[in-house]
């Protein structure tokens, strides 16, 4: 069995080496492309629409983000993009997109019920499922502390 620091020394040999000043540089500049990406989109409707209201033009952006995202992993290219921009694909809205659909397609050859609608929140559903817990929490935490107010 090996010591804590021999285990140490061989994984220092045997990890590949990463080169995290531009691991850092793609995620940024790449999520940031993303980001004004949407920006445009919501522009382009500004434009296109300008008596509508902030609040519908942000959900319509927020929608053809997601359509996307998804229509970009269902071709493989979201797929090359996240393999360089790292956490700067995940974390927009089109990051979420890549995560379901990317299960989906992986197990589609299972079906369309046990494949594809079982696997789809594979990764996503933990996501969803804590961030509405929480959300439930807070909110009971603020009603309880509106009681006593």
């Amino acid at each position: 069995m090996l010591s804590k620091t021999q285990y140490l020394e061989l994984d220092k040999k045997i990890a590949p080496k990463s080169n995290e000043a531009r691991t850092l540089f793609l995620s940024f500049v790449i999520g940031g492309l993303i980001c004004m990406i949407g920006q445009g989109v919501s522009d382009l409707f500004k434009l296109a629409f300008p008596e509508m209201e902030e609040k519908m033009i942000g959900e319509i952006t927020s929608t053809v983000m997601i359509f996307l995202g998804a229509l970009l992993t269902g071709f493989g290219i979201y797929d090359r993009i996240g393999k360089h921009a790292g956490a700067g694909s995940i974390v927009p809205i089109t990051g979420f997109a890549n995560s379901v659909v990317s299960p989906a397609m992986e197990y589609r050859s299972e079906g369309v019920v046990f494949g594809v609608m079982c696997k789809m929140f594979v990764i996503a559903g933990p996501i969803i499922v804590s961030g509405v817990s929480s959300s439930i929490l807070v909110g009971l935490v603020y009603w309880f502390v509106g009681l006593f107010q």
